[in-house]
């Protein structure tokens, strides 16, 4: 039975890596996985999932007026589709992660979703907030903060390394602009 799937975590946890373990599994049994990735993150390349260990594969690129329902229908019916793979799954809208319930219920194809749970202001992104309430299986990544504590918050920095409390939910960065901290750690760098 085909269930939808909600990978989540701070960065720097592996859901890339984790996705395209998942899509060589698939691949090495004969299956076929279809990814998608969000266009609004291009650090790698159109049209790619990278990961941080140097890991990467073509990916179907999505925007938040996609209807994901449809594009995934059309392709699985020129080709069979056994899985649909979704880096990147904080930017989908509540809309699209309702069409991804449906690839599930009406197409019977599982769908595993890979990203953040909550921005640097320590707020759920949209896409997640429905991941958490849709989902049939949620399924926490972990990495760990500087003190060796699991790190489930992110700071934004900015170009001096100082801890930033506001801003747009979506500047797009790595290493370079963003660091997973536990809460405790979170809540000093802001001065909270």
């Amino acid at each position: 039975m085909a269930q939808m799937y909600f990978y989540y975590s701070a960065m720097n946890a592996g859901k890339s890596t984790t996705l395209l373990q998942s899509s060589f599994n698939y691949r090495e049994r004969g299956m076929t996985p279809l990814i998608f990735t969000a266009a609004i993150d291009d650090r790698f390349g159109k049209g790619k999932v990278t990961s941080r260990i140097g890991l990467q594969e073509e990916a179907e690129l999505f925007t938040s007026d996609d209807n994901l329902f449809d594009r995934i229908a059309t392709i699985h019916n020129g080709q069979h589709t056994d899985c649909v793979l979704i880096d990147e799954c904080q930017f989908l809208s509540k809309e699209q992660v309702y069409q991804l319930t449906e690839v599930v219920d009406k197409l019977h194809i599982p769908v595993l979703c890979y990203g953040l749970r909550s921005d640097f202001r320590g707020e759920l992104f949209e896409g997640s907030r429905y991941l958490l309430s849709w989902a049939d299986k949620l399924v926490e990544l972990k990495t760990i903060c500087h003190c060796g504590r699991k790190a489930n918050m992110v700071i934004r920095q900015d170009e001096t390394g100082r801890a930033i409390a506001d801003g747009d939910q979506v500047v797009i960065g790595g290493n370079d602009r963003y660091v997973s901290v536990c809460r405790r750690h979170y809540k000093e760098a802001l001065g909270r």
